[in-house]
């Protein structure tokens, strides 16, 4: 029989991202930097097949191209798409601003992964929608944190009932994020939320399912005066019986002794807690990270499992693998469908909207 450390273990072990039977070949439309550094390595490693890469700045595709391998290069969307065989997935990595400029060129009916955010606003996110709707494409947007290797692995614990009746999920984010690297954020008016705790927000919503409501608010820092708002306390109704939280502080630039970038559950049975290492010195970071407590051991001691990689880049093969699955007829859902993003669009949404209405006074 079993020991509870080794049911803990063999669960973890076990948790794989979705690989569809036979991959289809990949078309990239964007050759920035997320495509260097997470895209194109998890492709890599998975043995998924990207055959042609496409960005309208002049010979930006062409040197990517070159770099990886990879044996056709376009300097625009019109080329690439003219070139796609029919059973390509378009891999579109490119600003929020511009993802309805570029859909549209895309043959009817195509499948698609688009880099997060659906849209810089939820106007925008339904205009996407709508747009996905009305032409049929089969349409996912790359929310990959849910398929990072150490979230795979404690969605396997708490399925295998291990954490019992989950009540407290928070996240932590306390570092120093250098907002420098991404130029088209220096005059983004939405920036923390919008560009980073989605993230979050969209794994609690994998957890948990849609909220009652929100209670938020984001704030600029004085060190980085020309940035929109770059922390963000934000709270999630879920009932009396669950306590959800994310709050981040980008601008802790001081030891790291002192950073944090985790997120933790606690349930009737136990804890577990990952560390998003891609957060601590970014962009290098250090390895992701995996513990549990079982309720009721003596001193409630954590134990590590092993992690299959990091949440950069290796969760980008789970969402790409979502997507291939559903659209070979392997997997039934696409978690990560455009309807599904919308949601969690709609609470950004509503996390702004709560941070721009006055606090409750005080009844002095």
């Amino acid at each position: 029989m079993e020991s509870n450390d080794q049911r803990y273990r063999h669960a973890a072990e076990a948790a794989e991202p979705p690989r569809p039977k036979v991959a289809r070949p990949i078309v990239v439309l964007g050759a920035g930097g997320i495509i260097r550094a997470a895209h194109l390595p998890a492709y890599a490693k998975a043995g998924f097949p990207v055959i042609a890469i496409a960005d309208s700045a002049s010979g930006k595709a062409a040197e990517l191209a070159s770099e990886k391998g990879i044996a056709h290069a376009f300097d625009s969307i019109e080329q690439a798409v003219r070139f796609a065989p029919r059973d390509a997935i378009f891999d579109v990595a490119v600003p929020a601003s511009q993802i309805m400029a570029i859909l549209p060129q895309l043959p009817a009916g195509s499948a698609v992964l688009l880099q997060k955010p659906m849209g810089e606003s939820l106007e925008e996110a339904k205009a996407i929608r709508d747009l996905c709707r009305q032409r049929g494409l089969v349409a996912a947007v790359n929310f990959q944190l849910r398929y990072a290797p150490n979230n795979l692995a404690a969605v396997a614990l708490a399925q295998a009932g291990l954490l019992g009746e989950l009540h407290d999920m928070e996240v932590q984010v306390r570092t120093y994020t250098p907002w420098k690297l991404w130029t088209f954020l220096a005059t983004a008016p939405r920036l923390e939320i919008l560009y980073h705790s989605i993230h979050y927000l969209d794994l609690i919503r994998s957890w948990f399912g849609n909220p009652l409501g929100v209670y938020a608010k984001t704030l600029r820092n004085p060190q980085s005066g020309t940035l929109a708002a770059t922390k963000s306390s934000i709270i999630l109704d879920y009932g009396e019986w669950k306590r959800v939280f994310v709050v981040t502080n980008h601008g802790h630039d001081f030891s790291a002794e002192t950073h944090r970038s985790f997120v933790q559950w606690e349930g009737t049975g136990g804890a577990i807690r990952m560390d998003m290492g891609v957060n601590l010195d970014y962009p290098k970071g250090v390895p992701d990270t995996l513990a549990y407590a079982e309720r009721g051991v003596p001193g409630g001691r954590w134990s590590h499992l092993p992690v299959k990689g990091n949440w950069f880049p290796d969760a980008f093969v789970g969402s790409m693998g979502a997507l291939q699955c559903y659209v070979e007829g392997s997997a039934s859902d696409l978690p990560i469908g455009f309807e599904s993003a919308y949601e969690t669009m709609a609470l950004v949404e509503a996390a702004y909207r709560s941070s721009a209405r006055p606090a409750e006074p005080l009844p002095l």
